[in-house]
C-alpha cells in the first residue's frame, strides 16, 4: 500500500506503524494470547473466534482504551489526515480514540478479507472489501453502503506485472515436460507437513514438486527430510520472489491466507487449501468453493486423488485457473490507494 501511494502522488508521508509496538507490554501480551489455543486448542480458539466474529467488539473496551493510551498519545501527536486500519482489532482501537478524542483523522478499513461484525465502526469514514460478497455482509450488518468500496485485496505492485510464464520457468529451472505443483505454509511457515507430504509422495514421479515454508526454519527442516524420497522436489524457506514461482505453477496446494489466495488469483493458480485455521480461514475456503476458483481439502488422505484428477483431466484444471484469472484484482493496492486518497 505504501508503494501505491507513493507511485500515485509522490511526495506524500506514509508512515506504516506497527500499532502493538506503541502500545503497553501488557497488552501486546494480551492482544497476542489467541496465538496459545490457535496452536495447543484449536477448537477452543474456534469456540472463541466464532464469539468475537458476531460481536461489536473482539475484546473489553475498557482494556483496550487502558492498554492502547500509549497509541493514542502517538496518534495525537503524529496529527495524520487519514488512518488506515489494516486488522479488526486496530480499527477498533484507532475508533476508540477518534470518539474519545474528537480527533480530526478519517478512518479506512482496508484488507478486509472476511466479516467480522466489530468492523462496524460509526468512526470508520471507509470500508475496503476484497470482494463483492463481502462488501453485501458489511452493508447487511449496518455499514453504509456510501461508505463500502470493493477494492480487491492490496497486493505488492508486482503482481500487476507478471513476467511471462515460459521465461519465468526457464530461469528457474522448472522442466516443461510435467506439471509443477507449489506447496506453501505461508509467511510464518504454520501447519503440518508431514501430513501434506507424505500424501504427496505418493503421486506419480512425472510431477515437479517445489515446497516454501516461509521464515520457519524448524519447518523447513522437517519439510527436507520428508522429501529426500520424493523425485523432482525442491524445499525453500523465504523467497523474495512468490510472484514468480506463482506464475511457474499449475496447481498450488496451501493453507487458505487472503493474501495467498488474492496472490495465486492474479497469476491464474487455483488453489486447493488444505489444514486451514479455525474461522476465518474456513470460511475463506467456503469462498474459495463458492466461486469455483479452487478446492477444500478437507482431509489429507483426500490431496493425492483430487490432484492426480487433476492432472488427468486438464480440462478441469483448466477450468479452476480461468475462474481464478476472473477474480483477479492485481491492481488492488492502486484501487485502495486512490479511495483513501479521497478522504483528504
Amino acid at each position: 500500500m505504501r508503494a501505491a501511494f507513493l507511485e500515485i502522488q509522490p511526495g506524500i508521508a506514509v508512515d506504516v506503524v506497527e500499532a502493538l509496538e506503541r502500545c503497553t507490554p501488557w497488552f501486546r501480551a494480551y492482544y497476542n494470547s489467541y496465538q496459545i489455543p490457535l496452536r495447543y486448542w484449536p477448537s477452543l480458539w474456534g469456540w472463541i473466534e466464532s464469539v468475537q466474529h458476531k460481536s461489536r467488539s473482539t475484546g473489553p473496551g475498557w482494556l483496550y482504551r487502558r492498554g492502547a493510551r500509549p497509541l493514542f498519545r502517538f496518534i495525537r501527536d503524529f496529527d495524520p489526515d487519514v488512518v488506515v486500519a489494516t486488522e479488526v482489532g486496530l480499527c477498533e482501537l484507532a475508533s476508540l480514540h477518534k470518539r474519545a478524542s474528537s480527533a480530526r483523522f478519517r478512518l479506512a478499513a482496508l484488507e478486509l478479507m472476511d466479516f467480522n461484525q466489530a468492523w462496524v465502526q460509526p468512526e470508520v469514514d471507509l470500508y475496503l472489501c476484497t470482494h463483492p460478497d463481502l462488501a453485501a455482509e458489511l452493508a447487511a450488518a449496518g455499514a453504509p453502503s456510501s461508505k463500502i468500496v470493493t477494492s480487491g485485496q492490496p497486493l505488492d505492485p508486482i503482481f500487476s506485472r507478471l513476467p511471462e510464464r515460459e521465461g519465468v520457468r526457464a530461469r528457474l529451472g522448472v522442466n516443461n515436460d510435467s506439471p509443477l505443483l507449489l506447496v506453501l505454509f505461508g509467511g510464518a511457515g504454520f501447519g503440518h507437513p508431514r501430513l501434506i507430504l507424505s500424501e504427496l509422495g505418493k503421486l506419480p514421479q512425472a510431477l515437479q514438486l517445489v515446497v516454501i515454508t516461509g521464515r520457519n526454519i524448524r519447518m523447513e527442516k522437517e519439510a527436507r527430510a520428508l522429501c529426500r524420497g520424493i523425485p523432482r522436489s525442491r524445499v525453500l524457506g523465504w523467497v523474495e520472489n512468490m510472484h514468480e514461482w506463482m506464475v511457474a505453477a499449475d496447481l498450488m496446494v496451501s493453507k487458505p491466507g487472503g493474501a495467498t489466495l488474492a496472490e495465486g488469483f492474479a497469476c491464474g493458480l487455483p488453489m486447493l487449501a488444505v489444514d486451514p485455521l479455525p474461522g476465518n480461514e474456513q470460511r475463506t475456503c467456503q469462498w474459495i468453493e463458492k466461486w469455483g476458483s479452487g478446492l477444500w481439502i478437507k482431509s489429507p488422505a483426500e490431496i493425492t486423488p483430487v490432484v492426480a484428477r487433476l492432472l488427468a483431466r486438464p480440462e478441469e484444471l483448466e477450468s479452476l485457473r480461468a475462474r481464478a484469472r476472473a477474480l483477479a484484482r492485481p491492481r488492488a493496492a492502486y484501487e485502495a490507494a486512490a479511495a483513501i486518497l479521497k478522504l483528504r
